[in-house]
């Protein structure tokens, strides 16, 4: 007994210094990646949200992925669209500096209602959805939910269809447990991702190079919080048990126009799967050969060209 005594002290006193060591990485990633805008209240929790360009202008809407926040998309995007566009870009609700209420919010339904309650509050009407990855997914979400009010779409290397695993860079983060979730969140979770965030990075962008101030302008550094981890882990587990009805409706409620861009080479979500078939559904589709997955950050100019193009097609 008393040697287990000493292993429990031992493991809580491990426990005790994992926390400290995240409490320290969480306020050097708010400092070197602090708050961009403003945060508007909405049921359920909060959105924070930068809001540049012409008011008279069409209205574009830039939505981030899985563990990302939207720093991901100021390699060129806001400055480029922005010349023409009002330039909306959200965290999206409990990512960045978004917040949410709880878990339950994470499921694309819940996460639509949020943001659509958000642009209410802004005034915004027939906006063009720019969606990247799993904000692609969230894209698609929202205009279906709202027959009509989505003036186009332009989908980003976006989640469209089921898949059987999450890809292998994002699977440790499948705990269902909310309360396990959080003890690995204020844990060793954000110790853990500063030091391994080069490799996973590399894994993200492949076969292309991460820029290298990825980890302070790209936002890369957010992702070393608790909070991170606790929204990524349940948005993959939020997204798994919704996406399934979502493409279930796609032949009866997705009619807005707009087009998905992929690289072909990208690592984590296969064109063939998730942009090509989607053409059967009125989306145009469109490669960037030798790209990967992180085409918001490789590819600004690209990407902003094809939004350019998508918003033309806005009822």
């Amino acid at each position: 007994m008393f040697y287990v005594g000493i292993l429990v002290l031992l493991a809580v006193a491990d426990l005790v210094v994992f926390w400290i060591w995240t409490r320290s990485l969480a306020a050097k990633a708010e400092k070197t990646a602090p708050r961009l805008g403003r945060v508007i209240a909405v049921e359920g929790g909060s959105i924070h949200y930068t809001d540049v360009g012409p008011r008279g202008g069409k209205a574009v809407v830039l939505i981030h992925g899985l563990a990302g926040n939207m720093r991901n998309f100021n390699y060129g995007m806001v400055e480029d669209l922005s010349r023409v566009f009002r330039v909306i870009t959200i965290d999206r609700p409990g990512s960045g500096y978004s917040m949410r209420q709880s878990d339950d919010l994470a499921s694309m339904p819940e996460q639509s209602a949020m943001i659509w309650a958000f642009l209410d509050k802004l005034g915004v009407e027939k906006p063009v959805l720019v969606g990247h990855s799993l904000g692609g997914a969230l894209s698609l979400a929202m205009a279906m939910d709202r027959k009509g009010a989505t003036g186009a779409l332009a989908l980003l290397a976006p989640l469209t269809a089921v898949i059987p695993e999450p890809p292998p860079v994002f699977r440790q983060l499948r705990i269902g447990s909310p309360t396990i979730r959080r003890i690995i969140g204020h844990t060793i979770a954000a110790p853990v991702a500063r030091m391994t965030s080069k490799k996973v990075f590399r894994e993200v962008f492949a076969p292309e190079t991460p820029p290298e101030d990825f980890i302070s302008r790209g936002g890369g550094i957010l992702g070393m919080r608790p909070k991170a981890f606790v929204t990524a882990s349940a948005d993959l587990n939020g997204v798994h048990g919704s996406l399934a009805a979502q493409c279930a409706r796609y032949p009866s409620d997705l009619d807005s126009p707009g087009g998905i861009l992929f690289g072909t080479d990208d690592n984590l979500l296969a064109p063939e799967i998730h942009g090509e078939p989607m053409q059967a559904f009125g989306l145009v589709f469109e490669t960037l050969p030798g790209r990967g997955h992180m085409i918001p950050v490789t590819a600004p100019e690209a990407c902003s060209d094809f939004v350019r193009r998508m918003a033309q097609l806005s009822a």
